[in-house]
């Protein structure tokens, strides 16, 4: 299903808007890379796009559907939102009951989880290669461990589009390229995704269209290789940079290196 924002604009009560005309198509099997300095919106932006938060003007739509129209029920099976990872110390449920959790969005009022959704919180893990955190308090897991439970939270769900806020911040060089290359398996398999990030250079890793958004200009949307330029993010983010390329076992691997600020 089509993923849209219509001219989406936000602010806070009176305030001037935080983001201003936002226009951007995400279809099935793609990835959006949002990225663009800290304060410019980006968390804001994931908010008002799965209806956490709503748009001054403008709206969502998946597949021609106004989501600000669907009941809450409906539109938490169609999205999944993958917040930022907290410290998760004080959390005593197992890997399996956060997953599980993930569920709640198609059980009834009080009704418990069944065996059948048990059995697919298991083989979500699975799936993602985090079966052995299944009884694993998630209060004992390392930030990359927990990060994994929270998008496996998210696909247990079976949604139409998944949203993640900054999904690899904080983490091991090892631990960003598992979620990296989950993204990039879950694109492949059709899914819509939308993600925050940092780091530009994962998004020309996992990431087919770009939203840069900025504190001075315009925001700029389209396909990575147009919007990921040494000229356009130093334009956002006040800093020289530099697109290089190295070839590793006859793959190409595009990185960003900033330079200096401006």
């Amino acid at each position: 299903m089509t993923l849209r924002i219509v001219n989406g604009t936000f602010g806070y009560g009176r305030q001037p808007a935080i983001l201003d005309d936002i226009c951007i198509e995400v279809a099935p099997g793609s990835l959006l890379a949002v990225l663009g300095p800290n304060g410019v919106g980006k968390t804001t932006l994931l908010r008002c796009l799965v209806g956490l938060l709503p748009w001054r003007s403008g709206r969502t739509t998946l597949h021609g559907h106004d989501i600000g129209g669907m009941p809450a029920r409906e539109r938490w099976q169609r999205f999944a939102f993958v917040p930022q990872a907290r410290n998760a110390a004080s959390l005593e449920v197992t890997g399996l009951d956060m997953v599980t959790i993930g569920r709640s969005a198609h059980l009834g009022t009080f009704a418990q989880p069944s065996t059948a959704d048990l059995k697919l919180a298991q083989a979500t893990m699975s799936r993602i290669g985090i079966a052995h955190l299944r009884d694993v308090p998630c209060g004992q897991m390392s930030g990359g461990q927990f990060q994994m439970v929270l998008i496996a939270r998210a696909l247990v769900g079976e949604p139409d589009v998944l949203v993640l806020d900054e999904p690899e911040t904080g983490l091991d060089f090892r631990n960003q390229l598992v979620v990296l290359d989950l993204l990039a398996r879950l694109r492949t398999d059709g899914m819509t995704i939308v993600m925050n990030t940092h780091y530009p250079t994962h998004a020309l890793r996992v990431a087919d269209r770009a939203l840069l958004l900025s504190l001075t200009h315009d925001p700029l949307y389209g396909p990575v290789s147009t919007v990921i330029t040494a000229e356009m993010l130093g334009r956002s983010f006040g800093v020289r940079v530099e697109l290089t390329q190295a070839e590793v076992d006859g793959v190409a691997h595009r990185a960003v290196l900033p330079i200096s600020v401006l």
